[in-house]
C-alpha cells in the first residue's frame, strides 16, 4: 500500500472513530456523562486535601492554610448536591455539624470533618491543635476517596438526579445563605453558587430550558452578608429554579420512586400549599388522617374521658383561641396542686415534626399522646377503663366504627384512640401565614419592615441557624428528618444568673454534651404563644431577642458549659429588634 494513501486511510479511519465516539456520547443517557463528572470532582477533592497535607503547619502558615482549607471547602460544595443525596453517611463525616450527635439507635456520632477542621484553622491556628487537625485531615482524605469509589460504581438514575438537584437548592435557601456551616470562613455566598454552578452542568445534559445563570451572578454580587437581600434571591430566582426543576421532571417523564417523607418529591418551592406531609411520621399507610378520624380525634381532644378523674381534655391545657397553648408559664397538674414540668408548646404543626416534647422522647403524635393521656401529672388516664367507656357510649362505638373499618367489631382499641387524636393534630397543619402568601408572590402581603425582619432573621441575627425555614423550627432541611437541639443557656428566672435545673435531653439520652438542650421549638405563631422557652422565663418575644441578642445564657451571666449557640453578641439595632417581632408576628396563621 503507498505511504499517501496509508496515510489518508489512517486519517479517514481516525475520523471515523472520533465520530462514533461522539455519536456514542450524544447517545449516552445524560446520567453516564453526571456520573464521569462526579468522579472528576471527588479527583478534584482528593487534589485540594492533598495539597493542604503538603503545607507546612505552623502558626506562621496560618493564611495559606486558611486558603487551601477554602479551596477543599469549594471543592466540597461543588460535589454537595450528589454527595449527601447518595451517599449521605460519608457526606456527614466529612461536612456534618461540630458536634456530638445521638442516633435513634443510641449510637453516639462524633463531630468530624470541615467544620471540626474550621475552628481548628479560624480565626488562627494554634499550635495545640496540631494533632488533631492531621487527624481530621487525614480521615476527610479517607472519605473523599470514599465518594471517588462510591461515584465510580453508583448506577444514578434521571428522577433522583432532578430530586438531588432540587434539595441542593433547598439547601441554599435554607442553610446556604446564613453561614451555616461555614460560620468562621465566612464564605457562604461564593459556596453556595459553586454549588449552583455544579448543579447546572448536570442539568445542562438533559438539555432543559432552565437558566442558573442569573441565581448564580446574584450571588456572586459584591455586597456585605447583612445586607444580601434573602428574600429577594428566593422570590426571584430561588423559587423560579425549583419550579423549574420540578416541570422539566415532568415534562421529561421520567421514572420516579414517590416515597413519603416530610417535604413532598414533587413541591415545587418550599412555600407551596401543600409542599410538607402531614402524614409522613405514620407508621403504616393506614394511620393516615381520614376526614372520619379527624372528626373523632376532635371529639376525644375535647372531651375528659380520657382522663383518670373525668377533669381534663386535651383541650384544657392547648386551646384553640391561644393557638392550642394555655398562656401560663406552666400548667398545673392535674390535681390542681402542682405546677407540671414544662410549658405548654403549640400543636400547629406538630404534625411536620420529626420527634416531640422539648426531650424528643416521642417519635410519633401517637406516643406523644400515649405519654400525656397516661402521664399522672398531665391526665393520669388509664387506658383499659378508657377504651371501656368509649365502648359503652353507643355514638363513639359508631364513630370509631365509620373511622376504623374492622369486621365484628368487640371492643375499641387503644391504638385507634391515639391514632384519632393524632389525626386531629394532623389536621392543625397550618402554613398559611402573611409570609407564606408573600414567598408564593403576594408582595403586598407583609410590609417593608416586615421584610427587613426576614432579612435579620435570615442573616444578622443568626435566627435561621437553628430555625429552619419554611418550618421555623429545628428540623433539619433538606429532608426535614432529623429534629435538631441547641444549649443555649435558660437560666432560671428572668434576670437570674442560675441555668434552670431541667436537664432536658439528658434526661432521656444521658450524655454530658445533652444536659441543658431542648428541642428547637417552631417560631411560627410565637407572637401568639407566650411564654416562651421549656419554663416559660420569657413574657414577651421582645425579652427572648434580648436574651439571644446578648449571647444567650453565657452572654447573660449564667454559668453553663456546652453552650451550643453562639455567646457573642449579635448588636442588634433598636430598630432591628422591632423588624425581628414584627417578622415574627408575619408567621401567624391565618
Amino acid at each position: 500500500m503507498p505511504l499517501t494513501f496509508k496515510v489518508i486511510f489512517s486519517g479517514v479511519l481516525l475520523l471515523i472513530t472520533l465520530s462514533l465516539v461522539s455519536l456514542r456520547e450524544m447517545d449516552a443517557p445524560p446520567a453516564i456523562p453526571i456520573q464521569q463528572r462526579l468522579v472528576q470532582q471527588a479527583d478534584s477533592l482528593i487534589i485540594s486535601i492533598k495539597q493542604f497535607k503538603a503545607l507546612p503547619v505552623d502558626v506562621s502558615h496560618t493564611r495559606l492554610m486558611q486558603l487551601r482549607f477554602k479551596q477543599i471547602r469549594l471543592a466540597y460544595k461543588r460535589l454537595e448536591w450528589a454527595a449527601e443525596y447518595f451517599d449521605p453517611l460519608s457526606a456527614r463525616q466529612v461536612n456534618g455539624p461540630p458536634v456530638p450527635e445521638v442516633e435513634l439507635s443510641g449510637q453516639v456520632i462524633q463531630p468530624d470533618g470541615l467544620q471540626v477542621m474550621e475552628e481548628c484553622l479560624f480565626p488562627r491556628f494554634k499550635v495545640s491543635d496540631k494533632k488533631k487537625l492531621a487527624g481530621l485531615v487525614n480521615r476527610l482524605a479517607v472519605n473523599a476517596n470514599e465518594f471517588r469509589t462510591f461515584f465510580s460504581h453508583v448506577e444514578l438514575q434521571d428522577w433522583q438526579v432532578f430530586d438531588a438537584a432540587k434539595l441542593e437548592v433547598f439547601k441554599i435557601e435554607t442553610q446556604g445563605l446564613n453561614n451555616f456551616d461555614d460560620p468562621l470562613l465566612q464564605n457562604c455566598f461564593a459556596e453556595s453558587a459553586a454549588a449552583l454552578q455544579s448543579v447546572n452542568a448536570a442539568i445542562n445534559h438533559y438539555k432543559q430550558a432552565i437558566d442558573f445563570g442569573p441565581s448564580i451572578r446574584y450571588l456572586l454580587r459584591d455586597v456585605t452578608f447583612n445586607r444580601f437581600d434573602r428574600a429577594a434571591f428566593m422570590l426571584r430566582f430561588a423559587n423560579p429554579l425549583t419550579a423549574a426543576l420540578t416541570s422539566s421532571q415532568h415534562r421529561l417523564h421520567l421514572f420516579d420512586v414517590h416515597y413519603n417523607r416530610l417535604l413532598c418529591q414533587d413541591a415545587a418551592t418550599l412555600f407551596n400549599a401543600g409542599a410538607f406531609n402531614r402524614n409522613a411520621f405514620i407508621a403504616a399507610l393506614e394511620d393516615s388522617a381520614t376526614t372520619d378520624k379527624i372528626l373523632l380525634g376532635k371529639r376525644l381532644f375535647n372531651d375528659p374521658i380520657l382522663s383518670g378523674n373525668g377533669s381534663r381534655s386535651c383541650a384544657s391545657c392547648h386551646k384553640p383561641g391561644k393557638a392550642f397553648t394555655d398562656g401560663l408559664i406552666k400548667n398545673l397538674d392535674i390535681t390542681g396542686k402542682k405546677f407540671i414540668t414544662r410549658n405548654t408548646p403549640t400543636l400547629i404543626n406538630a404534625a411536620l415534626q420529626p420527634a416531640l416534647f422539648y426531650d424528643l422522647r416521642a417519635l410519633s403524635l401517637e406516643d406523644q399522646a400515649n405519654d400525656v393521656v397516661q402521664n399522672p401529672d398531665e391526665m393520669h388516664g388509664d387506658m383499659k377503663i378508657a377504651v371501656g367507656k368509649l365502648w359503652q357510649d353507643s355514638s363513639y362505638r359508631a364513630q370509631f366504627s365509620l373511622a376504623y373499618l374492622k369486621k365484628d367489631r368487640m371492643q375499641i382499641d387503644t391504638f385507634e384512640v391515639f391514632n384519632a387524636l393524632s389525626g386531629y393534630i394532623r389536621s392543625l397543619t397550618r402554613l398559611n401565614s402573611r409570609f407564606d402568601s408573600y414567598m408564593r408572590g403576594d408582595a403586598k402581603s407583609i410590609t417593608t419592615f416586615e421584610k427587613a425582619g426576614f432579612n435579620l432573621f435570615m442573616g444578622k441575627a443568626k435566627c435561621s441557624t437553628c430555625h429552619y425555614l419554611p418550618l421555623f423550627n429545628g428540623a433539619l432541611p433538606p429532608r426535614y428528618m432529623q429534629m435538631e437541639t441547641e444549649v443555649i443557656g435558660v437560666p432560671k428566672s428572668k434576670n437570674g444568673k442560675r441555668i434552670d435545673p431541667d436537664p432536658g435531653v439528658y434526661g432521656i439520652t444521658p450524655y454530658s454534651f445533652n444536659r441543658y438542650a431542648f428541642k428547637t421549638t417552631t417560631v411560627r405563631n410565637a407572637a401568639l404563644t407566650a411564654p416562651y422557652m421549656h419554663n416559660g422565663v420569657f413574657s414577651t418575644l421582645e425579652e427572648v431577642i434580648d436574651f439571644y441578642d446578648k449571647g444567650g445564657g453565657i452572654g447573660t451571666g449564667v454559668a453553663i458549659s456546652g453552650q451550643t449557640l453562639p455567646a457573642d453578641q449579635l448588636r442588634l439595632t433598636k430598630t432591628e429588634k422591632l423588624q425581628l417581632v414584627a417578622f415574627i408576628k408575619s408567621l401567624n396563621s391565618e
